[in-house]
């Protein structure tokens, strides 16, 4: 699955591998979200909706530049150091603000404008990756710039990422939620489909430099694109007379009291400890095989093959599952396949048992997402939303950094049966949580609301 580097995916969750995609460009999965007798005015398809258009291009197209950097970037620590160990806590240093700043951020994000927020942050971030092929060029980069240019990056993602999910009810009907996020997860499979190559291509046969050049351009895309959306990302709000710790406060409990949203949480912070550390595993045992960058690229864009494959029937595969089906199952599918890469005959085969694991992301992230959103009041929009990414993001920086270590110290074999381990683990709860097994089916939630 993919989620080491990852841009703003406004649907994504779990996230495997340097790069991550996801899912479906109709209305499959809102055609038939509300009974018959409640069935609002038709409202149209998302691709003629001007606010949210301008959202996903602009996303789509800095995200390019995000995958081919974030693909690039354990390849250059490896090129400079050779350090399995360096590559990991770089990718540790990128996850860590999340843990760090989730709960304050999203109860700020509940009293800024989002929209600034995420403008000021894409402007941040443009400077902060620039300045990589900048020292290149100069020869002049050192390890310590790259792991505050990962802690910058990762940073600027937890206020732009709150900020963007918390606006998305305000983007699209609520009704519209799924098929968005179904569309945001077909796109950033494209994306993760060809920016591996690219990027790896780049950085093998042009310069170490492009890849990152381009990423610094692309976040322009975004910027722009936010600037021209004529709506606000928020609801009006009186001026708030509670203080900011009573206002995380308030997050955290309403999560902690829906046990359902409680263990998606966990189990989902489960996955994402196992995957922030598989792309750098794949890299390594790939480099064992004798690929190349560009090889490890192409390894990559097979495996996001599966996730645009699975973007595009996630819709009516979870209209036909329970929750706990579509839930239970993905998850099994990534415990049973997992442990694959390391017996198959070579690094292609890689890519294809990756594929298949990156099909199940956009079933599992869309089921989850939605029925997350459209349960939180906007309100509380931005506090539950990053008290829920805490604990689903927080095990990131210590996935990537037990990645580095155990592949320098044990080897990259023992590596994948410690994280299968761990798998095993996960599908067991996810196979026995009551609340999983009886949740209600997302149109009643969704009615309810």
């Amino acid at each position: 699955m993919a989620e080491v580097k990852e841009e703003s995916r406004i649907a994504e969750e779990i996230t495997p591998g340097p790069t991550q995609g996801t899912v479906e460009i109709t209305d499959a999965l809102t055609s038939e979200v509300l009974p018959k007798d409640e069935a609002q005015p038709q409202l149209p398809p998302l691709w003629r909706q001007r606010n949210y258009m301008l959202l996903w291009s602009g996303q789509v197209v800095s995200s390019l530049g995000s995958g081919m950097s974030g693909f690039v970037l354990p390849l250059l620590i490896l090129a400079i150091t050779n350090s399995p160990l360096i590559a990991g806590i770089a990718g540790a240093l990128y996850s860590l603000p999340y843990p760090l700043f989730s709960l304050p951020v999203g109860a700020l994000m509940d009293r800024w404008d989002r929209k600034k927020v995420m403008i000021i942050c894409d402007t941040i971030r443009a400077i902060n990756i620039a300045s990589i092929p900048l020292a290149l060029y100069f020869n002049v980069l050192t390890i310590p710039q790259i792991f505050v240019n990962a802690f910058i990056e990762g940073s600027c993602f937890v206020f732009f990422n709150i900020a963007e999910v918390a606006a998305l009810p305000r983007v699209v009907d609520k009704s519209q939620l799924p098929a968005a996020a179904a569309q945001n997860e077909a796109a950033f499979g494209l994306v993760g489909l060809i920016s591996p190559s690219i990027g790896g291509v780049l950085f093998k046969s042009v310069s170490m430099l492009f890849p990152f050049i381009f990423d610094a351009i692309s976040y322009s895309a975004s910027i722009v694109s936010l600037s021209l959306i004529n709506i606000k990302f928020q609801t009006e709000r009186a001026k708030s007379e509670h203080h900011l710790l009573a206002e995380i406060k308030e997050g955290l409990v309403w999560l902690w009291s829906r046990p359902l949203i409680r263990t998606m949480a966990f189990l989902t912070g489960g996955l994402n400890f196992v995957f922030s550390g598989s792309g750098l595993i794949i890299i390594i045992l790939a480099q064992h095989k004798g690929a190349d960058a560009g090889a490890i690229g192409i390894i990559f864009s097979i495996g996001s093959i599966g996730g645009i494959l699975g973007a595009i029937v996630s819709g009516r595969i979870a209209k036909r599952l329970t929750f706990a089906q579509a839930i239970i199952g993905s998850v099994w599918v990534d415990v049973l396949l997992f442990p694959l890469i390391l017996i198959v005959p070579n690094v292609f085969l890689i890519g294809a048992v990756n594929a298949v694991i990156f099909a199940m992301n956009p079933v599992y992230n869309v089921v989850q997402f939605s029925y997350r959103l459209a349960l939180i009041p906007d309100r509380l929009q931005g506090r539950v939303n990053s008290a829920f990414r805490l604990i689903a993001w927080g095990s990131q920086p210590l996935g990537a950094a037990l990645a580095g270590v155990l592949l320098e110290v044990i080897g990259v074999e023992y590596t994948v049966v410690v994280f299968a381990g761990v798998l095993i683990v996960l599908g067991i709860v996810a196979a026995t949580n009551p609340h999983i097994r009886h949740a209600k089916p997302l149109a009643q939630v969704q009615a309810e609301g």
